[in-house]
């Protein structure tokens, strides 16, 4: 049977946690008659402010899906200056992030024409490297085969004397 804790009771645990000095948390989970894991994992679900109240930890801007980005380019579209940064702060982002976001969407759907030319001569680097190989194949397996016809003639002709 596991035992629900209410949200005053988690926040008090890691207020104790985070202000614990020299104390180990193994020790406080006792104090709190807590599993030690279960407080491991509070620590790692929640953060604490200053004031003492929790809030659930922000996402890393690299664990934002492509769609998420995506909305939070249009809800900062026409922001600038403070109010930009404040919702940047809500959300646990730089602004820089958001310019990044930006451009990585911009540049997905145009190509440069150096990068078309430059395609292009790659493409048709990598045609004549494989026919390259495909002829030092065949040569090779062409001189495989005169050196097994030359044994097998060498054994033939030293069988005779």
């Amino acid at each position: 049977m596991t035992a629900k804790h209410s949200e005053a009771f988690i926040e008090q645990a890691l207020v104790k946690v985070y202000s614990r000095g020299d104390r180990t948390i193994k020790s406080i989970a006792e104090d709190l008659n807590v599993n030690l894991h279960t407080l491991k994992y509070w620590m790692n679900n929640k953060t604490v402010t200053k004031s003492g109240v929790s809030a659930t930890r922000e996402k890393r801007p690299q664990d934002w899906t492509v769609a998420e980005q995506f909305a939070a380019l249009q809800e900062t579209h026409g922001l600038f200056g403070d109010a930009l940064q404040a919702w940047c702060r809500e959300r646990g982002l730089f602004a820089h992030h958001l310019t990044s976001w930006k451009t990585a969407f911009c540049a997905d759907g145009k190509e440069s024409a150096s990068d078309v030319r430059e395609m292009r001569t790659l493409k048709d680097e990598i045609v004549k490297l494989k026919r390259d190989v495909m002829r030092k194949d065949k040569a090779l397996a062409e001189a495989a085969a005169l050196l097994i016809l030359q044994k097998k003639f060498r054994a033939l002709w030293e069988g005779e004397e």
